[in-house]
């Protein structure tokens, strides 16, 4: 076996092990990259906590590191962040200006590609994307999921006056918060854990529990505080149901956060208010440049949404339990050397 590497590889539901695993190589495809920081998803918690991960896999996508080996010289020394998916560029989503649908993207959990709770990774340099000078490695890492939150914005074709809530302070929810906050748009934040409720009041969220905003009575009823956009952000059923109640007539209700139980949603407060219910997945074409750009922001408050020291890979599984019970507001990002 050639050189190893140390990786967490996930088994089954709520077991990884941290193991040595045969280290990528470079080719005329591949470069190599050192992982310096990978951020903790949503997703990865539900890949190793609720079982939808491929056993013997490796995960982590949201990283930034520097690229060691490629065989054009030029690429050596190159800090990057792993970028979105090569899209097959013929379908009709892609035609239409929407790679993010592609219908040859990979499938979460089933594609098996390796991740960045590794030291390394390998990929093509089509697929990277540069980390302007002077940001450092820690926040580019925040790239992926800050493109999230700006397709997210996207999807909810904001206008200036829009009344915006969010539910769940998570790092897609404080992210949005935060490019939100950036632009001088107010926002009201439902969030019940204590730590991430904190966040959203330092990004400059009104700040409310889940029993604060109870549900109209009858479907064509309006709630008193209406909005005119839910950004519904945590994945929990009971979180859309409540979002969509809180929606003034002809609201946008913009599903962020991916859950396991499905919401039972009143198809007449739907109909008789003609509101809108959409999803956002992945990245607007230029999402990760446009991430990188805030980032690089002085002004742009990246600090407040990433917990400021990182854990290894020994943590990883501990810190994941953690932020399923909601117990870390920030990012957490994880130093695999």
């Amino acid at each position: 076996m050639g050189p190893s590497m140390r990786a967490a590889v996930y088994r089954r539901r709520g077991e990884l092990e941290i193991v040595d695993v045969a280290r990528p190589r470079a080719d005329d495809d591949l470069c190599l990259i050192e992982i310096d920081r990978c951020g903790i998803c949503g997703t990865d918690l539900h890949m190793v906590l609720d079982g939808w991960g491929r056993p013997d896999s490796i995960g982590g996508h949201e990283w930034a590191g520097t690229v060691i080996e490629a065989t054009d010289r030029s690429l050596v020394g190159r800090r990057v962040v792993g970028g979105p998916e090569e899209p097959c560029g013929a379908c009709p989503h892609c035609r239409n200006g929407r790679a993010n649908l592609c219908a040859g993207r990979d499938q979460p959990g089933v594609t098996p590609t390796q991740g960045a709770f590794a030291e390394y990774v390998a990929r093509p340099w089509s697929r990277l994307v540069a980390v302007p000078e002077g940001l450092d490695l820690h926040r580019a890492a925040l790239a992926e999921p800050l493109a999230v939150a700006l397709h997210a914005i996207s999807q909810a074709s904001l206008a200036t006056d829009d009344r915006v809530m969010i539910f769940g302070a998570g790092p897609i929810g404080a992210a949005i918060a935060a490019v939100l906050a950036d632009h001088q748009h107010p926002v009201r934040v439902v969030e019940p854990s204590a730590a991430r409720a904190d966040l959203a009041a330092r990004l400059g969220a009104r700040v409310l529990e889940p029993a604060d905003l109870p549900a109209p009575g009858m479907p064509m009823d309006v709630a008193d505080d209406p909005a005119d956009v839910v950004f519904e952000c945590s994945g929990r059923s009971s979180a859309m149901e409540r979002g969509l109640a809180q929606l003034e007539r002809a609201g946008r209700l913009v599903l962020v956060g991916t859950g396991m139980a499905p919401p039972a949603f009143d198809p007449n407060r739907i109909l008789l208010n003609e509101l809108v219910v959409t999803g956002a997945y992945n990245y607007d074409d230029d999402g990760f440049a446009r991430a990188l750009d805030l980032l690089a922001d002085p002004g742009f408050p990246a600090d407040a949404l990433i917990e400021p020291q990182p854990v290894g890979l020994d943590d990883l599984l501990d810190t994941m339990r953690r932020l399923a019970r909601g117990d870390i507001a920030g990012k957490v990002m994880v130093k695999p050397r």
